[in-house]
C-alpha cells in the first residue's frame, strides 16, 4: 500500500469520496474521524444526475440505483391539493443517463463507500482526532488524538479539512464563514405510512403552515420527512418530539403516519468560507459552504468538491503538474458555492415567508405562476439542468480554454448515444483524454500517442450536432471528465500549447 501523503479529516460522504478517487489514482490516504461509527440518521438524502455519472469511475453508479429509490416527478400543494408537477423523465431524456432523482439516505451511502474504501485497504481511522496543524512549507505537520487517548504526531504532504460544518481545520486557518443562521428548527422525521403523498414521488407544501417536504424511500410505505418548526416551539429545539411538529401540514398533504422511526431536530446555516484553501490545506463540504435543504444539493456539492481536487493532488503528487494547479480548487468552486448558497437562500426565503401578503403570494400566486411556467419546455430543461448539477461549468477556470460548436472549456461534455455508443462510456477513466465527432488527422493521432493521450474518435452524426458538438472538432477531458480544451481546428500544436502554458504533463506512453 501506498504511504499516505494526504491526511483527510472527516469521514463522511465528501471525504470518503475523496479518499477513493485519490486511492484509485495510487495516491496513499489516511482518514480519521472523531465519531465512533458512520451515523444511523440522516438529512441529505438526493443523489443527483451528475453525482451519478461521475460515480461511473468508480464502478459507484450500479450499486447506487440497485440499492436507492428512482423519483420520477416533485409535486406542489398548496390548501390541502396537488397544485402542480414536474416529471423528470420527459425533461432530461436526452440529457443524461440519469433523468431523475435518485433517493439513498446519507448514512446507506456512507457504508457503501466505506466498503469500496475498505477493498481498497484503506480503513476509516474513528475515535480519532485531529487537534493541531502546522503548514511547513513543503509537507503539513499534524498532532491527532488517537482512539486510545494517545497524542501522535505525523506529517503528509496535504491535509483535507472535510469535517463539517464546525471545521477545526477552517477555524484553524481563519478563513471566516460569512453568512447566518435561519430562525427556523429543521426536522427530519424517518416514518411508516400512508396517503397521497406516500406514492414514489416527492411532495412539498407550500399552505400556510410549517414548510414540509416527503421523500420517498425504498420500500412500501416508507418516507422521510423534512420540515420546519417555527415560534415559541423553536426556542427549545432539545427537547422537541415528534408530537410538538405542527400537524397542519401533514393534514393538508393526506398523510396518515403509522410509525415513526425516528426523529432529530437541527438548526441550518447559510455559510460560505472566505477561502477554500490556504497552502497545502484544503477545506470541502460542509466546512466549506453550508445551506438549506432545498433542492437536495448539499452532499453533491461537496462530492463535486472532492472529485475536483482528487485529480489535481494525484497529477501534483505523481508528479504530472506543479502546485499552481492546486488554485484552480479554490477559483472552480468557491464560485459555485456562493451562488448555490444565495439561490438556495433565495428559495427557501420564500417558501417559509410569514405574513398575510407572503402567505396569498405562496397559497395562491405561486402554485398557479408555476404551474404554466413549468408547461414550458425550455423552463423544466432549465430547471432540471440546475438541480441535476448538469449545468455546472468551469467556463472562468485558468484550466479552460476554447469553444467549439457550443461547448466551451469548461463545459460538461454533453451527453449522447448514438448507434449505441455511448460517449459518456470512456469518462469511467480516471484520465486525461481527447474526443473527436467526426474525423481526427493523422497529426492529431500522432500527437496523442506522443502525450499518451487516450483519442476516441465517434462517426459524426446529427445527434452529435443536436447536443452541441462541432462536427471534427477536438474536446480535451480533464481526468474530473470537464472539457479542458475545446477547439474547431483540432490542430495538434493546439494539444501542445494547452498543456505546455499550464506545465501540465500527462503521463507518459506505456
Amino acid at each position: 500500500m501506498a504511504r499516505p501523503e494526504v491526511i483527510i479529516a472527516g469521514a463522511g460522504p465528501t471525504g470518503l469520496v475523496l479518499a477513493l478517487w485519490l486511492t484509485r489514482q495510487g495516491i496513499g490516504v489516511r482518514i480519521i474521524d472523531r465519531s465512533g461509527a458512520p451515523g444511523t440518521t440522516s438529512r441529505a438524502l438526493a443523489v443527483q444526475a451528475r453525482t451519478l455519472e461521475l460515480y461511473r469511475q468508480l464502478d459507484l453508479t450500479e450499486e447506487v440505483l440497485e440499492r436507492g429509490h428512482r423519483v420520477p416527478a416533485v409535486n406542489l400543494w398548496s390548501r390541502g391539493e396537488r397544485a402542480a408537477r414536474v416529471a423528470f423523465g420527459s425533461i432530461g431524456s436526452d440529457l443524461t443517463p440519469y433523468p431523475f432523482l435518485e433517493i439513498y439516505p446519507q448514512d446507506e451511502h456512507e457504508r457503501l463507500l466505506i466498503a469500496h474504501l475498505q477493498q481498497l485497504g484503506v480503513s476509516v481511522e474513528r475515535r480519532t482526532e485531529l487537534t493541531a496543524f502546522t503548514d511547513l512549507g513543503d509537507q503539513v505537520r499534524v498532532q491527532l488524538r488517537t482512539a486510545e487517548g494517545k497524542e501522535e504526531i505525523a506529517e503528509f504532504r496535504y491535509l483535507a479539512g472535510c469535517d463539517g460544518a464546525r471545521s477545526m481545520v477552517r477555524e484553524a486557518l481563519g478563513t471566516g464563514f460569512p453568512g447566518g443562521t435561519y430562525r427556523h428548527v429543521f426536522y427530519v422525521a424517518d416514518i411508516a405510512g400512508a396517503g397521497a403523498p406516500i406514492d414514489g414521488e416527492v411532495h412539498v407544501d407550500l399552505d400556510e403552515a410549517d414548510f414540509l417536504a416527503v421523500f420517498p424511500l425504498a420500500g412500501a410505505g416508507h418516507a422521510r420527512l423534512i420540515g420546519t418548526v417555527q415560534d415559541e416551539r423553536a426556542e427549545h429545539p432539545e427537547n422537541l418530539r415528534f408530537e410538538d411538529v405542527s400537524q397542519r401540514a401533514i393534514r393538508n398533504l393526506r398523510l396518515t403516519i403509522d410509525r415513526v422511526n425516528w426523529f432529530s431536530t437541527y438548526r441550518v446555516h447559510h455559510r460560505v468560507s472566505g477561502h477554500f484553501s490556504r497552502a497545502r490545506v484544503f477545506l470541502l463540504g460542509d466546512a466549506a459552504h453550508i445551506h438549506s435543504p432545498v433542492g437536495g444539493q448539499g452532499m453533491n456539492t461537496g462530492i463535486g468538491d472532492a472529485i475536483n481536487l482528487a485529480w489535481k493532488l494525484a497529477a501534483v503528487l505523481r508528479g504530472h503538474a506543479d502546485e499552481r494547479l492546486l488554485a484552480t480548487y479554490e477559483s472552480e468552486r468557491i464560485g459555485f458555492a456562493q451562488r448555490l448558497v444565495a439561490t438556495t437562500d433565495r428559495v427557501f426565503t420564500f417558501a417559509t415567508a410569514q405574513g398575510k401578503l407572503a402567505d396569498l403570494v405562496r397559497t395562491r400566486l405561486a402554485p398557479t405562476l408555476f404551474a404554466r411556467v413549468v408547461s414550458l419546455e425550455a423552463v423544466r430543461e432549465y430547471l432540471f439542468r440546475t438541480v441535476s448539477q448538469i449545468m455546472v461549468n468551469y467556463r472562468g477556470s485558468a484550466l479552460s480554454a476554447g469553444v467549439a460548436g457550443e461547448v466551451h472549456g469548461g463545459d460538461r461534455l454533453p451527453w449522447v448515444v448514438h448507434d449505441s455508443h455511448d460517449n459518456h462510456a470512456s469518462l469511467a477513466a480516471i484520465s486525461w483524454q481527447a474526443h473527436v465527432y467526426g474525423e481526427a488527422s493523422a497529426e492529431l493521432r500522432a500527437a496523442c500517442t506522443a502525450l499518451g493521450l487516450p483519442l476516441h474518435s465517434f462517426s459524426w452524426s446529427a445527434a452529435h450536432g443536436a447536443a452541441g458538438l462541432e462536427r471534427d472538432a477536438l474536446y480535451l477531458l480533464r481526468p474530473d471528465s470537464y472539457v479542458a480544451l475545446a477547439d474547431g481546428s483540432a490542430e495538434a500544436r493546439a494539444l501542445a500549447r494547452y498543456f505546455s502554458e499550464r506545465a501540465l504533463r500527462p503521463p507518459a506512453p506505456g
